[in-house]
């Protein structure tokens, strides 16, 4: 196979993004705290009913899965990871792992409840094929049949259906203008869908999968416009209530809030914060609350065709059509309606993933053979993590039912210092390349065609991409600086210090946003990039002056970034895939009230070690930085009173 590196998932789910606090007793946790708290042992004292013991032979799929989910959990410094089997009519294993609650150190269980992110799509196609069964809607009629006023510009003249809005082929923009993945204001659902009309279809309805959230929306709004009720309430009757999943809702409920867990954001340059918890506009593409006990059962309900304890929740037929890729009638994997189709082991594959603020998750089926797993972590972004341990588990499941060897992957070890930094270097093969930046026991990979960053730890003599964002692609370092990926061999470049960048390009480069979610435009290797939703980063192609487009992969393939100037020609902004990111100025110094004398700090300051550590470390190498480059300006400011204490620390 071809050397490739991850794109990020297109699937990423929304989220209410907003700077609201966490409920009042989880105050911003502190890095060394957070680390300290999963390094402890953890109480093992639950409720009997928070947790489901495994029997039988899940009784060793169980055992193999703790350790290497707890392994996981630290490794990958999650707080909290939930998980469930099941096994047709039975959730056969569930249970918790870490803390729930890190300030009254509460322990997560399987009765923890969880944001889901964008599993909720299942839940809101399903209550459309409902209505498709009962004969009240039409999956190939245009949605303006029920939506009249929803009428984005389409170029193309084909409709919008159902069908494609379900399917991810509608054409629209990832995101609504009103009600998106970064709007704090609480937008209604209606607000949400209006927002759309202005919008110009990026693609011709049925032409091509483009993931979108705003197209769920639209879906939502059309359960909520024909049945004359609130989406929330209509989803809780239709679905939630006849499956039993009486923990879960799409508001979050005064009975939820005390069991939803503690959940954390964080970026390749940025500390730990408390994850934002405004609700969406768009609620029907991520707003659930769940627990893995109530997805099992969510489960149960497909594996018995439809039903739920005798309740007919919709026809075998009408799951069929939704496991089954749209627009492509010979593909075995794709699109299906709500549900994403692929393979494991020969075996049909159904399910979706979630990622919303401070959340991952993972929904994963093997509907033929009446098997599932579904699991849930606290650390945004942490989607490798959560398919990482459904697709063991359910690998696990596969193997115990037909009598093989459990086959729990092998863990990765850190790298020396030493071994890292005599890896770090920019690798290429023709017009394809990477960097690899040491980074103390770890080496990070960045692609120059723009993707999440990989840390690679050591299997052996190969290296292994292992973190919160990417497990499994294996490169090996062979001899005179070259490095297998796959199939291609790279070769380490000499190192070159980097062109300027465009003098048109200068004012643009900078942070655009909010301190939730921060968009950072930055150059390398001579092409503009967007750092977007923390973690991807993607080379821009330059259209004129000042307007940019996403490449043809990712999250918002089709869609552009236009800088946005006042009547002085400074740069304001930036619109990103038809949203406004206002400009992040860069700010007077911060000044904060000392609790203490400042000569008493500094007293104990100068008096103060630092801590020892045992270990290999790296000597000192100081360089007197005005020998190196003599146009370098230093910042002063510490021995001056222009500082964070208003004082002098030094002369």
């Amino acid at each position: 196979m071809t050397f490739s590196l991850l794109s990020g998932p297109a699937s990423r789910a929304p989220g209410p993004p907003a700077a609201a606090a966490r409920r009042a007793d989880s105050a911003c946790l502190r890095p060394a705290r957070l680390a300290l708290l999963l390094a402890v042992a953890i109480p093992l004292a639950v409720p009997a009913q928070a947790r489901v013991e495994a029997e039988g032979r899940y009784a060793a799929v169980a055992r193999a899965l703790e350790p290497m989910i707890e392994w996981e959990r630290r490794t990958k410094g999650i707080p909290a990871i939930s998980i469930a089997l099941v096994d047709d009519q039975q959730i056969v294993w569930a249970r918790g792992f870490g803390l729930e609650g890190i300030a009254d150190s509460v322990r997560a269980t399987a009765e923890t409840v969880y944001r889901v992110g964008s599993v909720s799509k299942l839940f809101t196609d399903l209550a459309i094929m409902q209505q498709v069964e009962r004969g009240t809607l039409d999956l190939d009629a245009p949605v303006t049949r029920y939506l009249p006023d929803f009428t984005p510009a389409n170029p193309f003249g084909t409709p919008i259906t159902l069908r494609n809005l379900m399917s991810h082929r509608s054409g629209l923009v990832r995101e609504p203008p009103a009600g998106h993945y970064f709007d704090t204001s609480g937008t209604t659902l209606a607000a949400t869908v209006a927002s759309l009309s202005p919008t110009t279809l990026v693609y011709a309805p049925g032409e091509r999968v483009k993931y979108s959230n705003a197209g769920i929306a639209v879906v939502g709004r059309v359960l909520e416009a024909t049945q004359r009720r609130p989406f929330s309430d209509y989803l809780d009757s239709a679905l939630l209530q006849p499956m039993g999943m009486r923990r879960s809702a799409f508001v979050r409920r005064a009975d939820l809030e005390p069991r939803v867990p503690d959940a954390f954001m964080w970026g390749y340059d940025w500390r730990r914060s408390d994850a934002p918890v405004f609700e969406l506009g768009m609620s029907p593409a991520g707003s659930m609350y769940t627990s893995v006990l109530d997805l099992g059962r969510f489960m149960q309900m497909l594996f018995a065709g439809g039903t739920f304890e005798g309740r007919r929740i919709v026809s075998p037929a009408t799951l069929d059509t939704m496991w089954t890729p749209q627009f492509a009638p010979e593909a075995r994997t794709g699109a299906g309606i709500g549900f994403f189709v692929s393979e494991m082991e020969g075996h049909r594959a159904v399910g979706h993933g979630g990622a919303i603020y401070g959340f991952a998750t993972e929904l994963l089926a093997l509907p033929d053979e009446k098997l599932g797993v579904v699991v849930v972590a606290t650390l945004d972004g942490a989607n490798a993590v959560t398919e990482h341990i459904a697709g063991t588990a359910l690998r696990a499941m596969l193997a115990s039912r037909e009598g093989r060897t459990l086959a729990i992957p092998a863990t990765t070890a850190a790298l020396t210092p030493t071994r890292a930094r005599s890896l770090a270097g920019r690798y290429a093969l023709a017009d394809r390349s990477f960097d690899l930046w040491a980074r103390d026991t770890t080496l990070v990979l960045e692609s120059h065609r723009g993707n999440v960053r990989l840390s690679l730890r050591a299997s052996g003599d190969t290296l292994v991409a292992d973190g919160a964002l990417a497990i499994g692609p294996r490169f090996v370092p062979i001899s005179n600086g070259r490095l297998v990926a796959g199939t291609d061999t790279f070769t380490r470049l000499p190192d070159a210090i980097p062109a300027a960048a465009p003098e048109r390009w200068r004012p643009l480069i900078g942070d655009y946003g909010w301190p939730f979610n921060t968009l950072h435009v930055l150059e390398k290797n001579g092409v503009l990039h967007a750092l977007i939703e923390w973690f991807f980063v993607y080379p821009l192609t330059e259209q004129s002056d000042g307007v940019f487009s996403f490449p043809q992969y990712g999250l918002y393939p089709g869609e552009q970034l236009v800088f946005e100037r006042d009547s002085r020609g400074a740069v304001t902004g930036v619109r990103a895939a038809g949203i406004v990111f206002p400009r992040i100025p860069v700010g007077d110094q911060v000044k904060i009230q000392p609790r203490r004398p400042v000569p008493e700090l500094l007293r104990e300051a100068r008096a103060a070690s630092p801590p020892r550590e045992a270990g290999t470390f790296r000597s000192p190498d100081l360089v007197d930085l005005a020998m190196v480059d003599s146009t370098l300006e230093f910042d002063v400011r510490y021995a001056t009173t222009n500082n964070f204490l208003g004082t002098v620390f030094y002369s």
